[in-house]
């Protein structure tokens, strides 16, 4: 499928469709069962051309599984639900549990993992507003064994509905996907920047946006960790932005006719 956007904001690499599917795409990246990774690594594999997928089994890390839609994952996380919501704030060091799910893990997990549970990431203050986090996420268990990351190109759109579009881009092009959002928009918030892990706010909070009448798009990386992982794809200047597919649509008939063939825009992207 071609985009015009992409074509107009001259993006350097392809949108990616994100599929709910039960069959899996022949030759996908994904995962091995039980090995940690970053879901966006597979969606900025996407973007520069190779389809990936994850499935119930192969989803990376467990906020990747609850942040792609398979379920509220941090009930599988070692220790449970108390142990992450202490990993994402003060550390597990100092609890009886914790200290002891830290030991059993020093025989496969990596050090530097062992010492982020035990000091915590401390993205949010305390374990108790971890649980309100949780709490406020749009938890959804979708109804299809796999999640497909494609290029935009090679979607059928005869075949294939996709739930979502997601942009990878520099500074100046996130502004003009904003701008974009609003365009024919009601009202002047048509985007929504949570604080979320990345997975999470292109993944379970554009699904949530797709069920509305008036969907928004939702701004992401604002992860820290997320923007180191995908800096080796991509380098220092990387946003996202994900488009729920009806608003996709919407958005590319907009193109003609909008800012985006006018001078500022021109001028503002001319070295791209």
């Amino acid at each position: 499928m071609y985009s015009q956007i992409a074509e107009a904001i001259k993006l350097a690499v392809q949108p990616v469709a994100v599929i709910f599917s039960d069959e899996k795409p022949e030759k996908a990246v994904e995962f091995k069962e039980k090995t940690w990774g970053c879901t966006l690594w597979l969606m900025s594999g996407a973007a520069k051309g190779n389809t990936a997928v994850c499935s119930r089994k192969t989803f990376g890390c467990f906020g990747g599984g609850t942040g792609v839609g398979f379920g509220d994952q941090y009930e599988n996380f070692p220790g449970g639900t108390e142990c992450f919501c202490r990993f994402l704030s003060s550390g597990n060091k100092g609890d009886e549990m914790g200290e002891a799910v830290a030991e059993g893990m020093k025989q496969f997990a990596k050090p530097e993992f062992i010492e982020q549970f035990l000091q915590g990431e401390r993205y949010i203050k305390t374990p108790e507003d971890v649980h309100e986090f949780i709490d406020d996420l749009p938890l959804i268990d979708i109804p299809t064994e796999y999640v497909i990351y494609k290029p935009l190109s090679e979607v059928d759109p005869e075949k294939e509905k996709p739930v979502s579009i997601v942009f990878f881009s520099d500074p100046d092009q996130f502004a003009a996907i904003g701008v974009l959002v609003n365009y024919s928009s009601p009202g002047n918030d048509n985007v929504k920047f949570p604080f979320a892990g990345g997975c999470q706010s292109l993944g379970i909070h554009s699904y949530a946006e797709g069920d509305k009448e008036h969907p928004k798009a939702v701004a992401s990386l604002m992860d820290l960790s997320s923007r180191l992982y995908l800096r080796s794809a991509f380098g220092e200047n990387v946003m996202a932005m994900s488009v729920p597919w009806k608003l996709f649509q919407v958005m590319e008939e907009n193109v003609d006719g909008s800012f985006l063939q006018c001078h500022t825009w021109q001028e503002l992207s001319k070295d791209k």
